[in-house]
């Protein structure tokens, strides 16, 4: 495949540009030293709405959303448009905990929400649990936006094999480790801007100048229809079938508890300088759902289109989430198609760096401090900080080079299994201390082991694989200790709900013996008061890294 200069130039421009940003942040609304991670992982904790909106935004709505969705409604039809109702129920479903988390964490001090769990539960072990997995459940999202970010560099002429092939990525990362190691967040922060800026243009333009090409929605739609009858598999198809609408409801319901669990996504509302803030950013972001509902319908316009996705040169197999990058390389002239590749691949920088940033900050808190070094300065927890923060992004790399996942959304729909499994410890524990330690511990071991041995058993058929081949299960493949409740259903549902459900039944068995036997349950050092606080209470802990 030949390379595509007057594309790799504008990539390569924006690309420089937003690391020259990246680099700019350190200096960016700086409140004192860097070596500190309420300054280095948190911004000051002094963001507003406009920097929070952006923030949060670019946070969110990643690669995920312009590569890995587009692509799997392209490949499976209705059950891609599961992203929409999953963004559109999270704002109102998490304000009232993020808000709680907010305060408490502003009194406390807390960093992360292993932390919020240590001074809530008193108990070591509980936040070890929650910080590992929120750095195993970030690894496979930050590899996806990897994926897409690989799919633009493909799209371009970069599809080289072996480790060579993937040199490009490298590249990019190493530039990104830099600036966020020297900026902290900040510099995701800030390129938000350039990125949600890029994204914005690019889908006005082509949602107005794609129809007019194609012959109108209705004939993308008409052509997306006959696509999906003549290979008759009875889960793909513009409309959801009898077998997959339990799955598309359990997926949209579970994504939506699932991701404000994210340590990235908790890093940003912990940056926000106020609760009025978060309040405001849950009303403005559904702004990003409408974006998003755009995004996926490309999936249909490169059906009318006859777009084909490339075959990855390291695999011989097609890489499904080349799809929108090979619809604008084919639609639109080279110059715009730059322009779109730059926005995939912006977009997907910034929340591996927040992703990075999150994950550095639980290992660097809630496993060097408290088990490695009790005593370590602010500077040596933030040196620490920035190192695992190049680990993280490293490992990322490594476990895109190892796998191949036919569909990218399947890197998050795993991770989202995984994190799910903290929802009693820290969303539920922002209103009730009612379950106990060790139920919490034993509902976390029954969850996450059933939903990785079921996601372990679930095959790929497009790409061959045997494990881990997607989320989602028919029910008669469901068995609690040989019993099959659903035995003979066809079913889809999604693996991390099933899981869940297993989590809190557990739990509340073992935490209503326990509290028969009075067993200790741990020391909170929080207050009813405390998740009401906000900007300007004297109760607030001061920012630490300020100079003063």
């Amino acid at each position: 495949m030949t390379l595509r200069w007057t594309e790799l130039v504008v990539f390569v421009v924006l690309f420089l540009l937003v690391t020259g940003l990246g680099f700019y942040a350190a200096r960016w609304q700086r409140g004192g030293t860097l070596d500190h991670l309420d300054e280095w992982g948190l911004g000051g904790r002094k963001f507003g709405s406009w920097v929070t909106w952006f923030l949060i935004g670019g946070d969110l709505y990643t690669a995920y959303t312009f590569v890995a969705v587009p692509a799997l409604i392209f490949g499976a039809g209705a059950m891609g448009f599961f992203a929409l109702p999953y963004t559109v129920i999270v704002y109102p479903l998490v304000l009232l905990p993020l808000v709680r988390l907010w305060s408490v964490s502003r009194v406390h001090g807390y960093v992360t929400p292993a932390d919020f769990v240590q001074g809530r539960y008193g108990s070591a072990p509980l936040a070890l649990l929650v910080a590992v997995t929120g750095i195993v459940a970030t690894m496979p999202y930050i590899a996806l936006q990897l994926a897409g970010l690989e799919a633009v560099l493909r799209t371009m002429g970069l599809n080289g094999g072996g480790l060579a092939g993937h040199a490009p990525l490298f590249i990019a990362f190493v530039i990104l480790a830099l600036y966020t190691y020297q900026s902290g967040l900040r510099a995701p922060a800030l390129i938000a801007f350039v990125k949600d800026g890029l994204i914005y243009l690019v889908i006005i333009a082509a949602v107005i100048i794609l129809p007019a090409k194609l012959g109108g929605w209705g004939a993308i739609f008409d052509a997306a229809n006959a696509k999906f009858t003549a290979t008759k598999t009875p889960s793909d198809g513009i409309l959801l079938g009898a077998n997959n609408q339990l799955q598309y409801i359990t997926l949209a319901l579970g994504s939506a508890l699932a991701l404000f669990l994210y340590p990235h996504a908790i890093t940003g509302a912990l940056a926000s300088r106020s609760r009025g803030v978060i309040k405001r950013n849950m009303v403005a972001l559904p702004a990003y759902s409408f974006v998003l509902g755009l995004i996926a319908l490309l999936g249909y316009a490169a059906i009318a289109a006859h777009t084909k996705p490339i075959v990855n040169a390291a695999t011989g197999r097609a890489d499904s989430n080349t799809v929108v990058p090979m619809l604008f390389e084919g639609q639109f002239p080279s110059w715009f198609a730059g322009l779109a590749f730059a926005a995939i691949g912006i977009g997907a920088l910034v929340p591996a760096a927040i992703m990075s940033i999150a994950a550095a900050n639980l290992w660097t808190r809630n496993i060097y401090k408290a088990y490695l070094h009790r005593d370590a300065t602010t500077e040596q927890e933030c040196r620490q900080a920035k190192i695992a923060s190049l680990v993280v992004k490293f490992g990322a790399v490594a476990l895109i080079v190892l796998i191949d996942p036919q569909y990218s959304i399947d890197l998050q729909l795993i991770g989202g299994v995984i994190i799910l499994q903290t929802l009693p410890m820290v969303a539920i524990a922002l209103y009730t201390r009612w379950f106990h330690i060790w139920g919490l511990v034993a509902g976390w071991i029954v969850g996450m082991g059933w939903g990785l041995t079921l996601l372990y058993g679930i095959p790929n058929p497009a790409s061959g694989k045997q494990h881990f081949g997607g989320s989602a299960m028919a029910l008669n493949k469901l068995s609690i200790l040989g019993w099959q409740p659903f035995a003979g259903s066809p079913t889809q549902i999604y693996v991390g709900f099933v899981a869940l459900i297993g989590n809190l039944v557990i739990a509340v068995l073992v935490t209503v013996v326990l509290r028969r036997l009075r067993v200790f349950n741990g020391t909170d050092e929080t207050n009813p008061t405390d998740y009401e606080q906000d900007e300007g209470s004297p109760r607030l802990k001061p920012v630490a890294g300020i100079l003063r």
